[in-house]
């Protein structure tokens, strides 16, 4: 038997039934009690964890960030999300390649769409950069991406190769491919050139759960795991090397039928059944997002005539999400734009009349435009699983999404008050590596609806729209548990639950709201063991 005492804390349990401590006892890996005033009598062997004095709560747990991938995407991409220029572009990707020899192919992850795009960003310009090896630069969101003059010739993309289903090879007015991808299309050239092998997705699952619990992640759910990811994380979790609890969403694509999804679905879900690692989500991309035109609207994009589908018909979406649904999977569904949120809608919809309802936890996630109309239907039918982050006016990236959506939609973006006061469940998310997963950057602009105050951040974004930190914590825990089928034994702390615990440097409750992104974790302990010490 092992034991662990913290003492001296100030323990936030999100248990409403006893929601103060100033002590905890571990046993085994388990809460075995809590309580207030002095802390009991321990044996000597006890392990003594003094908090002086500060906050402790429950491990937060994000319900939408790409682990696996983020993490190798840090271990072994260039980094770009900072680059301001072209010339800086092909410095880091040049710089990386000589770095990383072993690679491939190189890879470079994170330009932004404000600063580059179809009109500058070309495989001419990789070229530049690397010319003798095929190379790879995704933007910050990872549904755009540009390859160079060597990887279109090892992926087979000519000037008449036709668009992959729900992707678009970019071509220049004279019919010339650019290098740029969009959506669908960059799955479908990534998989004909150079993968990465074990030991690099090794390195990355490593270097994925060191940052996760540096900034007290001991939970996630990864929205688009492979059957390749999958085997990563079930050895790791057959072999004790988990440092946090991993549910999997594996996508379902349009070229799927409801009997090949769910029999491939189920195959994953047999073969991984947890308790650190298990699948339970089926993920749907219903459309892309508006930096390339892809976030399907209700109504045309407000800068310029046009609008984008949704990925799926409203047939395939009912069908599919009602044989899913039937066999008891989560559904988890991309959705940007305000048609492709009514699309998933009625899906749902549509699989409870024909299958009752069951706590599915089913999870409409991004929501950046939604319809006011459609926020008592999310309440009903979906989990709201947001990323509030990206709910501010960024002080130097260009936010052409808005030109796109306009100003008299823009009360509807990312309108996450309307929908809580609708009555929709919630959970906090980060969707890592698009942007920052640390939590207390993401919850201090959910209240303050701006960026950090050292990014000299503009007005508020729609502050009406703004959370509290009691809804942000919740939504970090209490409801992320529920939200990825871990409700049961995490998110609180409370006897006979989990020893999944953090201790921070400040009290989140009671700053200022512009101080809370500055928050340190000082201690993560996962299932009763350190896995970050500050």
């Amino acid at each position: 038997m092992s034991e662990t005492l913290v003492y001296n804390a100030k323990i936030r349990s999100m248990d409403p039934t006893h929601p103060h401590a100033d002590w905890l006892l571990i046993r085994d890996g388990l809460i075995a009690a809590l309580g207030l005033g002095t802390p009991p009598a321990v044996a000597k062997k006890t392990r003594r964890i003094n908090a002086h004095g500060n906050l402790v709560l429950p491990g937060f747990q994000d319900a939408h960030i790409h682990l696996l991938s983020g993490g190798t995407e840090l271990a072994t991409s260039a980094q770009l999300y900072d680059v301001p220029n072209i010339e800086c572009l092909i410095a880091a990707m040049a710089a990386h390649a000589a770095k990383r020899p072993d690679l491939g192919l190189v890879t470079g992850s994170g330009w932004q769409p404000g600063l580059f795009g179809d009109h500058n960003l070309t495989a001419a310009v990789l070229d530049r950069a690397i010319a003798d090896r095929p190379a790879l630069a995704y933007d910050s969101s990872f549904h755009n991406a540009c390859l160079n003059s060597r990887a279109l010739a090892i992926a087979g993309i000519t000037d008449d190769t036709p668009d992959p289903p729900n992707g678009h090879i970019l071509r220049d007015g004279a019919g010339r491919a650019t290098g740029m991808l969009h959506e669908e299309a960059i799955g479908w050239a990534n998989a004909r050139l150079p993968q990465l092998d074990a030991n690099h997705l090794t390195e990355g699952l490593a270097t994925g759960q060191a940052h996760a619990n540096a900034h007290g992640l001991t939970g996630v759910l990864d929205p688009k795991v492979t059957a390749e990811d999958a085997e990563v994380y079930g050895r790791a979790a057959a072999a004790g090397r988990l440092s946090l609890r991993v549910a999997g969403a594996v996508q379902v694509t349009e070229a799927d039928t409801p009997a090949s999804a769910v029999a491939r679905l189920s195959a994953l879900r047999a073969a991984h059944h947890g308790p650190d690692f298990h699948i339970q989500s089926a993920k749907f991309f219903m459309d892309g997002i508006f930096e390339n035109r892809t976030a399907a609207l209700l109504a045309d994009y407000a800068d310029q005539p046009g609008n984008a589908a949704c990925m799926f018909s409203a047939d395939q979406t009912n069908a599919l999400f009602t044989a899913l649904d039937a066999a008891r999977f989560a559904i988890h569904v991309h959705v940007i734009g305000d048609a492709a949120a009514r699309r998933a809608l009625d899906g749902l919809q549509a699989a409870r009349a024909a299958n009752g309802p069951w706590p599915a936890q089913h999870q409409l996630t991004h929501l950046q435009l939604t319809d006011p109309a459609d926020h008592v239907r999310l309440a009903q039918l979906a989990t709201a699983n947001i990323q509030p982050l990206w709910a501010q006016l960024d002080p130097e990236i260009p936010d052409i999404a808005l030109d796109m959506i306009g100003p008299e939609r823009h009360p509807d973006t990312y309108a996450f008050r309307k929908m809580l006061n609708a009555g929709a469940d919630w959970c906090l998310s980060s969707d890592w590596s698009v942007s920052t997963l640390n939590p207390f950057e993401i919850m201090q602009t959910a209240i303050t609806r701006q960026a950090r105050m050292i990014d000299q951040p503009k007005p508020p974004f729609y502050a009406d729209q703004a959370l509290t930190i009691a809804e942000c914590v919740a939504g970090y825990t209490t409801h992320a548990a529920r939200a990825v089928w871990r409700a049961g034994y995490t998110g609180q702390l409370r006897p006979g639950f989990s020893a999944d615990l953090i201790m921070l440097d400040r009290d989140i409750f009671t700053c200022p709201p512009q101080e809370i992104s500055a928050t340190r974790v000082l201690l993560t302990l996962f299932k009763g063991n350190p896995v970050w010490q500050a």
